[in-house]
């Protein structure tokens, strides 16, 4: 049995894409593998605070030396990095917004990677803390489409961007699905929408 971590980004409700396609892929998964547990969390409808300097002292201070307000300061942090670690595997749905990710999934991610708990630096440099062995699954969507190798590409600071802090932390093992030219016309939508549902179905029977 594993531990799934599943995680939306998205501030909409049933409008959201990558809401709705990450929720179809964890009811997938779940009915292929009924003995696995999900724990979930909503960003989009309840964030968590950005990083402050109380957090700032906490983080880069022994444990030993905090005062109740420091202890205080760091303890969602310790709480979601707790829930992180606890994780078999992940599943995050991620819209893209302004060539990047949301606001809401990035205040998680520094609250997430902090030295000492997923990553550590050592005389080789950054390693990180995360067992490599743990997928992740993105589901992203996108109003436009980035291609490699096409000049499109050097605008998504989306998936690079992931792909890095994830890494940094441990998490090597990351695949993505993107559901993207959604504003582009109504056939380019259905298609995309379409390929995205036949990539879920194939990463359930194979992830």
């Amino acid at each position: 049995m594993a531990n799934i971590l599943h995680i939306d980004s998205s501030p909409r409700g049933e409008r959201s894409i990558s809401r709705s396609l990450s929720h179809a892929f964890v009811t997938s998964w779940k009915n292929a593998h009924p003995g696995d547990t999900v724990t979930y969390r909503d960003l989009g409808h309840h964030p968590v605070p950005h990083v402050d300097e109380g957090w700032i002292a906490a983080a880069f201070s022994p444990p030993e030396t905090h005062t109740p307000e420091l202890t205080q300061a760091i303890q969602l942090s310790d709480s979601l990095i707790d829930e992180l670690l606890a994780a078999d595997r992940y599943v995050f749905g991620v819209p893209m917004y302004n060539l990047n990710i949301p606001s809401t999934f990035k205040a998680y991610i520094d609250q997430i990677v902090r030295i000492g708990r997923t990553f550590a630096v050592d005389a080789n440099g950054y390693k990180g803390l995360i067992d490599s062995n743990k997928k992740v699954l993105i589901i992203t969507s996108r109003g436009g489409t980035f291609p490699p190798g096409t000049p499109f590409a050097a605008y998504d600071h989306q998936e690079p961007y992931l792909r890095t802090i994830l890494g940094f932390i441990g998490l090597t093992d990351v695949s993505f699905i993107h559901a993207d030219s959604l504003n582009l016309g109504d056939d380019a939508r259905q298609k995309s929408l379409e390929n995205a549902q036949a990539a879920i179905a194939q990463v359930v029977d194979s992830w």
